[in-house]
């Protein structure tokens, strides 16, 4: 019971795995991250609704069972299995819920980007409380016109963590989702696409994200 206490007053994130991992492998990778920064969050993990379709880059560092959120064409214009997918996140929320925002990586973070706008536009997500904050983690934005024009009809409003690796091949459509944001803060790190480990400075600007999005939690708490 206590710690369930602790846990209500953290600020709660559904994390949304990469492309073919799980929500296993994002714990493990979210974990190169300080234990004095992660347990000031309470984070859940959530696995994809359909098994792999195909082989996983992370075949031979981390073990299966493997996972996606929805499939594409060559082009990423064309998504299968899309609807069935926001459905499934909307159920889980529901059920485990209330959570204050969305932390992705790779194929979540372009889900978790593209998620407050579908549910601010009715489209996705409307059972379940607003998305307040979000954590992108080599993000970019949905490419099928169908799914884009809504999910960026407005700017995204929440606040948003955004970390992007010079090397990173989706670096270029990383930094076209932060022109969507209103009020991005952006961690730059030297590495690929892959959750990078954070440095003093990188460190210091998650502290200060956190900080403030947990001042604001307890501030709406005691308003309530």
């Amino acid at each position: 019971m206590v710690k369930e206490a602790e846990n209500a007053k953290k600020p709660r994130f559904l994390c949304l795995h990469g492309f073919r991992t799980s929500g296993e492998i994002l714990k493990k990778q979210i974990h190169k991250w300080p234990e004095s920064l992660l347990q000031n969050l309470d984070l859940v993990f959530l696995d994809a609704p359909y098994p792999a379709n195909g082989k996983s880059e992370v075949e031979g560092i981390f073990d299966p069972p493997y996972y996606e959120w929805f499939q594409f064409n060559a082009e990423f214009t064309e998504y299968t299995n899309f609807d069935e997918c926001l459905a499934y996140i909307e159920d889980f929320m529901i059920k485990n819920g209330p959570f204050d925002g969305l932390l992705g990586f790779s194929q979540g973070a372009i889900l978790s980007a593209g998620l407050p706008g579908l549910q601010a536009n009715g489209v996705a997500l409307t059972k379940v409380p607003k998305i307040k904050y979000l954590i992108i983690i080599g993000g970019a934005k949905f490419r099928a016109p169908s799914v884009a024009e809504k999910a960026y009809l407005s700017p995204i409003q929440c606040p948003s963590l955004h970390f992007l690796g010079e090397m990173d091949y989706l670096r270029p459509y990383g930094l076209e989702l932060l022109e969507s944001c209103v009020d991005p803060v952006v961690i730059h790190h030297p590495k690929g696409h892959t959750i990078p480990r954070l440095d003093e400075k990188s460190r210091a600007i998650m502290h200060s994200f956190i900080e403030r999005i947990a001042s604001a939690k307890k501030e709406n708490s005691a308003s309530v």
